[in-house]
């Protein structure tokens, strides 16, 4: 019974540690002047390694978590949209979609996935943030660059698991 107490407590200050460097990552992110778009993805890494410490079960709980405390913490809330519409979810979407053991499905419904992101968030871009904003090339070349973006994101987010599996969690003795 002690062991699963243990568990718990590991799992829960891993979950929170990992908590405030998310929203840290993020509050650097709102104030920076450069690099923003490594400071999402790197934000979203973290909850990578909730799944596999946690499950996917506190790995929702900790995007809501983290969601709400930046929201609280970070001044400039727009900000904030990509990483609650896109880089904060993408972990656990990922690892749905992983499930079905077939790359090609896979790669198809990642796609499907991120083009949905991308056109409601520029709608809502175009709509309600920056009325009469144009793109400055046609919009299916932005598009083509952000999905070969996004896939290269996909990668090192692979890669960033791997990672953390054989050599991180070694190290850290999780």
């Amino acid at each position: 019974m002690k062991k699963d107490g243990n568990s718990l407590s590991k799992k829960l200050s891993l979950s929170g540690i990992l908590l405030a460097l998310t929203v840290i990552t993020l509050f650097v992110e709102s104030i920076a002047p450069t690099n923003r778009l490594s400071l999402y993805a790197l934000s979203s890494f973290f909850i990578a390694v909730v799944i596999i410490e946690a499950g996917v079960k506190a790995a929702w709980s900790f995007y809501f978590a983290s969601c709400i405390l930046s929201f609280i913490i970070v001044q400039s809330k727009i900000e904030l949209i990509p990483y609650a519409v896109f880089f904060g979810v993408y972990g656990i979407i990922k690892l749905y979609i992983e499930k079905i053991n077939n790359i090609v499905i896979e790669y198809l419904l990642k796609l499907l996935f991120f083009n949905l992101v991308a056109i409601l968030s520029f709608l809502m871009l175009k709509e309600l943030i920056l009325p009469g904003f144009r793109l400055p090339l046609p919009w299916w070349i932005v598009l083509l660059a952000a999905e070969a973006a996004f896939i290269v994101y996909d990668y090192v987010y692979s890669l960033a698991i791997g990672f953390y599996l054989n050599r991180l969690k070694k190290i850290l003795k999780i």
